[in-house]
């Protein structure tokens, strides 16, 4: 019993080794330059959107405040992942000391959780300037916009620094290899030798209120739009609705889909494979394709980064 629990204490000092979707692949240098060029446009897209907002007077607004702070998540999010993903594959090394598997695992932890409410703020940020046109500028000032991102981000660590401690002091006496890209909770759970039901348990409820919570205030919030959207009469006024909420509803579908896939369903319903495909699409896709869904489809955005174009080239001749 003694001796079983000091290999356990002394394996839990040993490195993990990353077991991701490279080795599995038939054309692994084609997947890292792929994931390569999704990384940069993903890093350039959301930081032009940051740029763009915080340098353009007319986009100072509180929807825009709030978009510039998820693509500030998003270029986080993607940078705790890919770049250490990538750095193995070119150096030919898949290995991950414990401090730096906990630090990744808190890092996504608190990204994570830190956009699960951001994307419930900007639900709400949409109700009042809609429902409550008349007072948006008092209801949203500043100071309650600051607030509410603060708060977003306290929350998000809160979740990073409930997980993370936990997972990482359990015995690891299994296999050193971490089915994923990166360190996961439920890929390092998975090599515990002690049982974790009632961890298990645990994170669930916690992932549950962390996703039910920001999930009934985005609801309400969009309850609230429609029904305010039919009663209007002006055409247009709808159409501006519509387009600016259909921007939100897709990323939260989005997001929120991924999330509940890999923190709420059964493990039965879970393999390596799949858990690394949803896992690919919410830390790496997502945050390429959120900056496209509010510059694409936003008239300011679009007509402010032509505009900024326009002003430079003159310059330049």
């Amino acid at each position: 019993m003694d001796n079983s629990t000091s290999v356990a204490n002394h394996t839990g000092q040993m490195d993990f080794i990353l077991v991701g979707f490279f080795l599995q692949s038939k054309h692994p240098a084609l997947l890292c330059a792929v994931i390569f060029v999704i990384f940069l446009m993903a890093l350039s897209g959301n930081s032009i959107l940051i740029l763009l907002i915080h340098s353009t007077s007319h986009l100072h607004t509180p929807m825009y405040f709030f978009i510039s702070q998820l693509s500030l998540m998003d270029v986080m999010y993607i940078s705790v992942t890919v770049p250490k993903m990538l750095m193995d594959q070119v150096v030919g090394m898949n290995k991950i000391s414990a401090p730096e598997c906990g630090m990744q695992m808190f890092l996504y932890l608190t990204l994570g959780g830190s956009e699960f409410f951001l994307l419930a703020a900007m639900a709400y940020d949409r109700y009042v300037a809609i429902c409550h046109p008349l007072h948006y500028s008092i209801l949203m000032n500043h100071k309650v916009c600051l607030l509410l991102v603060s708060g977003c981000w306290f929350l998000g660590s809160v979740d990073g620094f409930m997980l993370t401690p936990i997972t990482m002091t359990f015995p690891f006496c299994r296999s050193r290899e971490i089915h994923h890209f990166f360190c996961e909770v439920p890929a390092v759970m998975k090599l515990s030798c002690s049982d974790t039901s009632l961890y298990e348990t645990l994170m669930y409820i916690c992932c549950v209120l962390m996703l039910l919570i920001p999930v009934m205030i985005i609801s309400s919030s969009y309850y609230f739009i429609l029904l305010t959207i039919h009663r209007m009469n002006s055409a247009e006024g709808q159409k501006k609705a519509f387009t600016t909420c259909s921007s939100h509803m897709t990323v939260v579908i989005l997001f929120y889909g991924a999330a509940i896939y890999t923190y709420m369903l059964p493990s039965s319903y879970h393999t390596p494979e799949k858990d690394m495909v949803v896992s690919v699409f919410y830390t790496i896709l997502t945050p390429l394709i959120n900056p496209l869904i509010y510059s694409l489809r936003n008239k300011d955005v679009t007509g402010a980064l032509s505009k900024m174009f326009n002003v430079e080239s003159p310059r330049k001749l």
